[in-house]
């Protein structure tokens, strides 16, 4: 006689692959739950990553700029990866000895002249909106300027309070943090040779170490993974290089002050996609509302004929669309990489996002094809007369 209660069992919940999906679910969940009870065990395994974080971020930045390079060397000229890895660090040295006897003077100078007047050139901006504002029928936009002016200042004081309170006395982790710094600068370039000389061995040296049966398709993930961050890294590097020299060329042009720190900035922060050059600007705008509203409108133009030409010739042309993520999908993950990790978040949320992508992009194959829940009958041919 079958057991009716066993046979619904079976049916119902034992050869259910939705049953099956929620449990591991279910058992992944808690596993992380128990984690998160026993996290002080995991303290010196986040130690360790904090201080070889730097090193090796830094490192991968150069692998991915400099590697193209060491390939072309060896695959066109033959030339041993130790040989141009060499090569490639002698020229990097020379650069570096020639930017800080050449560059970074003449740098440091606008900076700190910048720094310097930039209390005035605020104070002088909001004294002459201020004045502008005095006309009776602009006199809602006086108030919202000052409560724009005073919730600023606010939100600044409050912020730089904490710190200021907060800074002698935790010196002793202001001294870690340079400790961290400085080893990282110190092994960096040892990371940087063995990444280059021996990188393009690490895929195979990884999936070395999993079963038979999982390498090749872990080996596809990680190439994919490698591709598009590679593909970002050297694209975003390369677009933000344009755009300062077209910001350093134009506001030369224009005669504006400090161009030359200006426009660096103008390309570190393009470096934040959609968003970096525009916050670039309000430091441009103030200096050149100061100087005078000709010099404000020329600004103005600057920006625009930039845009332009970074969204229609330099962007396509460099970045194309490589990581196939819609730029509305751009600033969700950069609005919410940016508020839980912070700067970090913004610079890194995009390249994370796209290996993300490609990892759930193969788990959703893999379980389309083991569940059976995706496959589509064959299309009935109309029967024939």
């Amino acid at each position: 006689m079958v057991d009716k209660t066993r046979t619904w069992f079976r049916q119902w919940f034992l050869n259910s692959k939705t049953v099956i999906v929620l449990l591991i679910t279910l058992l992944c969940l808690l596993i992380v739950w128990t984690f998160t009870k026993v996290a002080w065990l995991f303290k010196p395994v986040g130690q360790f990553f904090s201080v070889i974080a730097l090193p090796v971020i830094f490192a991968g930045i150069l692998y991915y700029l400099l590697n193209p390079i060491i390939d072309w060397l060896e695959r066109r000229h033959h030339v041993s990866r130790t040989l141009s890895t060499i090569v490639a660090f002698i020229l990097i040295v020379l650069l570096l000895v020639w930017g800080i006897v050449s560059v970074v003077p003449f740098f440091q100078e606008q900076t700190l002249s910048l720094l310097k007047n930039w209390p005035t050139y605020w104070e002088t901006l909001n004294r002459e909106v201020t004045h502008l504002l005095h006309d009776p029928n602009l006199g809602v936009l006086k108030k919202q300027w000052d409560q724009a002016n005073g919730d600023l200042f606010k939100t600044t004081s409050e912020k730089l309070s904490p710190f200021l309170t907060t800074t002698f006395s935790h010196l002793g982790n202001v001294f870690g943090v340079v400790g961290n710094i400085v080893v990282g600068l110190v092994t960096m370039p040892f990371i940087l040779f063995y990444l280059l000389r021996d990188g393009h061995n690490l895929p195979n040296y990884l999936v070395h170490f999993l079963p038979t049966k999982f390498r090749k398709s872990t080996l596809k993930v990680l190439r994919e993974v490698n591709t598009q961050v590679s593909q970002y890294i050297r694209g975003q590097i390369t677009v933000a290089f344009f755009v300062a020299l077209l910001f350093i060329a134009g506001y030369l042009l224009i005669g504006l002050k400090y161009a030359v720190v200006l426009g660096v900035l103008a390309g570190i922060l393009n470096l934040i996609p959609y968003l970096g050059s525009f916050l670039a600007m309000i430091p441009s705008i103030v200096v050149a509302a100061v100087i005078s509203p000709v010099m404000l409108i020329k600004v103005l133009l600057v920006f625009a004929v930039e845009q332009t030409l970074e969204g229609r010739v330099i962007s396509p042309l460099i970045l194309g669309s490589s990581l196939h993520i819609h730029p509305v999908t751009i600033i969700v993950v950069l609005l919410t990489s940016g508020k839980i990790f912070g700067l970090a978040g913004v610079i890194l949320g995009i390249p994370g996002y796209a290996v993300l992508k490609v990892l759930i992009g193969h788990l959703f194959e893999w379980y389309r094809d083991v569940s059976g829940l995706y496959h589509e009958p064959p299309e009935e041919k109309p029967a024939k007369k």
